[in-house]
């Protein structure tokens, strides 16, 4: 970027803060948070609507949420590093963007890491077990408020199905900026790319990738249904998208006001869950009959040996290892 072009967005991002901080002391004391998020699903967006109606229903009006949509201020890494700063109050972001701010949440982006849908909604709705996680960036001055569900990834590509570790070996796949995404990868025998979301579709269109992994959203939201028609259903991970919030913020808030965010993000989770799954269903039904889009069923069980090392691994670092045998203890109970 030049410099002149790189200097103008931040005039106009400063500008445009500005004016929240402005709103956020009006006549009325009112206090404004803040809440930036990147491109999303529509269930992501209309949680994230009700969170902010609840903490005005909840607060009596005292305290509202301003929103800069759709990647206005930036990417999701940019957004995380606005929060850090004060300079947004609440963003929404991959779990597995959160790895590289706090190791511990790369576990959520290890290989078939959760039995089902509902295991997975069992540990993530657990304080017992994500309180720790969503403590974990506090000195860097935010934490996690909530969770909404992100899906299942499994791998779409161009020209044939990916069904055995032979059909995938030496693909070359977009996976996101993680290491865990990355090594899992090479031991599936691909050769992982991590680039952004908004470089997939021409990538694929030219050859450039063989495919990606993702849920059935990047097949509709991002029309990458258009130059990839396999849909491989291995279901290799469920990574939590993670709503944050700033250590700024919070301290701003009354104790009675922290309570009705906490609640309000709290029921904004519960109606993501219901509506993602009611959407992902849309999802697969439109690839199929406006796209033209074939599912293929995978028997995950070579899959999940050739991982195995990344669980050896893993008990290298006790923290992570830890946070693990509580996932798999859940799925046990």
């Amino acid at each position: 970027m030049k410099p002149i072009t790189r200097s103008l967005l931040s005039c106009c991002l400063v500008s445009t803060l500005a004016v929240g901080s402005l709103l956020s002391s009006n006549a009325w004391a009112q206090t404004t948070l803040r809440l930036a998020y990147a491109s999303n699903s529509q269930p992501v967006k209309d949680a994230l609507a009700l969170f902010g109606k609840l903490v005005e229903e909840k607060t009596n009006g005292e305290v509202k949420v301003m929103y800069f949509p759709d990647s206005q201020l930036g990417g999701e890494r940019e957004l995380v590093e606005l929060t850090q700063t004060g300079a947004v109050d609440i963003t929404k972001v991959s779990g597995g963007l959160m790895e590289s701010f706090s190791p511990i949440y790369g576990v959520f982006s290890m290989p078939y890491l959760f039995d089902s849908e509902q295991h997975f909604h069992q540990v993530m709705d657990d304080p017992k077990i994500m309180d720790g996680v969503y403590q974990s960036t506090k000195s860097l001055g935010f934490v996690g408020l909530t969770w909404y569900d992100s899906g299942q990834r499994s791998f779409y590509t161009k020209s044939k199905p990916i069904k055995t570790l032979d059909d995938l070996k030496g693909m070359k796949i977009r996976v996101m900026q993680s290491q865990t995404a990355i090594k899992m990868m090479e031991l599936l025998g691909a050769a992982p790319v991590a680039m952004s979301q908004a470089e997939v579709y021409t990538s694929i269109q030219q050859g450039i990738l063989d495919g990606a992994e993702n849920n059935e959203f990047a097949l509709t939201v991002a029309r990458h249904a258009e130059v990839a028609k396999h849909y491989s259903m291995d279901t290799h991970t469920r990574i939590p998208d993670i709503v944050l919030i700033s250590s700024q913020a919070l301290a701003q808030l009354s104790d009675s006001e922290r309570q009705a965010v906490f609640e309000a993000a709290q029921e904004s989770t519960e109606f993501e869950k219901q509506a993602w799954k009611a959407a992902i269903e849309q999802a697969q039904q439109e690839s199929r009959e406006k796209f033209g889009v074939a599912f293929h069923d995978v028997d995950i069980a070579p899959f999940q040996q050739a991982v195995q090392p990344m669980y050896e691994e893993l008990k290298t670092t006790p923290a992570l290892y830890e946070l693990y045998q509580q996932i798999r203890s859940a799925a046990q109970n």
